[in-house]
């Protein structure tokens, strides 16, 4: 008999957990990697932490559009296969509500695409135009997924920061700029795309009608795709205005814009989202998203396009506005309370409270027992953790939304969410109030 039968070698049990590689491009975007989120999940924080790190809501979408949803189950189309282009009445609702905002009558067939929510509209994007060694210039911090999906399809992240204000005074997500000098240097012969994300995750920042200017100068003189990730467009504050990219002039034909029916309808669950662009974009992406998930979810389609259809006349983007501006600010309140600075965001959902130097006063125990998955990474993991731990409020580092070369910039920071309802807010920043004994006045 062989010294080889069922899987063992001499008698001993061969390894066999590792028989096929799987492929490289896991590693290259980060895929594999333990990532903050399952570092700061729930399983690893104490039972009762408030968790203010993920951007999802503890409160439920309108009853309008739940209704909506269910009345859509109730019916026997609605339960089948849609359309890989979306559900007609969907596509007819995002028409409508589009058209004026982008100044221009809207092709439902050919210029909108729905989509099994924002990130896999993004995905197929990349799968119908990245070919290997394509360079993606993306700002930083950066959402997380777009690594991964640009280097799944042989992409090339190039990463150029925005750059925050030096400042003891108070700074708004505004005072983060581009350096166009810089963003000028980061374009090669390769470069093949640039993304952009306003309102900005994680800063909060809403760039300016003079910052898109400029980006879109230099998109055209390098001719460039230009994918615009705009599904916070309805969480803008303090009377700043959203510029949607595709209306700049000569933008429109070399644009992809990103939305989101999670974000619009506190329905992140949901998985609907879409794509508009000129029929020269919106056809090859259509072929990439046939074959990744063929169609969408059909009765919750119909739910967003209900939502769509009579969010206006419900005035629901100005009401919902107000009442996250009331969740912002009573964390704002809090920390200005407590003396801890952050950046006040003018849109999106997220704070960033400045951990390097404030936190820096912050004194935790030398021995206090921080786990092996945060050493070795950013200050802001350790103090991410510690204020989970002690304080029970759990945020993310933002130092994870970087590369490794400029993660200095990013550890000074942690993303707090104000996606939450009032009661859970206010108890949150009861708890925040605890971290006056920890600091270290210099």
């Amino acid at each position: 008999m062989s010294a080889q039968t069922n899987g063992q070698v001499n008698g001993k049990q061969k390894d066999r957990s590792n028989l096929i590689p799987f492929s490289s491009r896991l590693k290259e975007g980060r895929a594999l990697a333990q990532d903050v989120w399952s570092i700061f999940n729930a399983a690893n924080l104490p039972a009762d932490c408030i968790n203010l790190g993920q951007g999802y809501m503890n409160f439920a979408p309108p009853k309008w559009i739940r209704d909506a949803a269910g009345e859509a189950l109730g019916t026997i189309a609605a339960n089948h296969y849609s359309h890989p282009k979306g559900r007609p009445r969907l596509r007819q609702a995002l028409k409508n509500y589009y058209s004026p905002l982008f100044g221009r009558d809207l092709d439902v067939e050919k210029e909108i695409l729905v989509t099994s929510g924002a990130n896999e509209g993004q995905y197929s994007v990349f799968v119908a135009f990245l070919e290997d060694g394509d360079e993606v210039i993306m700002f930083e911090p950066f959402f997380d997924q777009y690594l991964p999906s640009v280097t799944f399809n042989g992409g090339k992240p190039v990463y150029v920061p925005l750059h925050p204000k030096q400042s003891k005074e108070k700074i708004s997500s505004n005072d983060w700029t581009i350096d166009f000098e810089e963003l000028r240097r980061a374009i090669t012969p390769r470069t093949k795309m640039i993304i952009i994300n306003t309102p900005h995750n994680p800063v909060g920042k809403v760039f300016t009608r003079e910052e898109l200017e400029g980006i879109a100068a230099l998109a055209e003189e390098f001719n460039l795709l230009v994918m615009s990730d705009e599904v916070y467009e309805t969480l803008v504050y303090d009377g700043k205005q959203h510029v949607r990219f595709a209306t700049l002039p000569g933008m429109w034909d070399r644009t992809v814009t990103v939305g989101s029916a999670g974000k619009m309808f506190a329905a992140t669950g949901w998985r609907v989202g879409w794509l508009i662009g000129p029929e020269s974009i919106i056809k090859p992406t259509l072929a990439a998203t046939t074959r990744i998930v063929f169609c969408s979810n059909s009765p919750l389609q119909e739910a967003a396009a209900a939502g769509i259809e009579e969010a206006v006349d419900r005035k629901f983007f100005e009401t919902q506005r107000g009442e996250y501006e009331e969740r912002r600010n009573i964390l704002t309140a809090c920390f200005d309370k407590v003396g801890l600075r952050y950046t006040h965001p003018e849109g999106t959902y997220f704070i960033l409270l400045i951990v390097g130097q404030d936190i820096s006063n912050i004194q935790w125990p030398e021995n206090f027992p921080f786990p092996e998955s945060v050493e070795g990474r950013g200050r802001d993991f350790k103090a991410c953790w510690f204020i989970a731990m002690e304080i029970g409020v759990s945020s993310i580092p933002v130092s994870e939304f970087y590369c490794e070369e400029h993660v200095n910039i990013g550890e000074q920071y942690a993303r707090f969410g104000f996606c939450k309802d009032i009661e859970t807010l206010k108890h949150a920043a009861q708890r925040l109030e605890s971290l006056r004994k920890y600091i270290v006045h210099p």
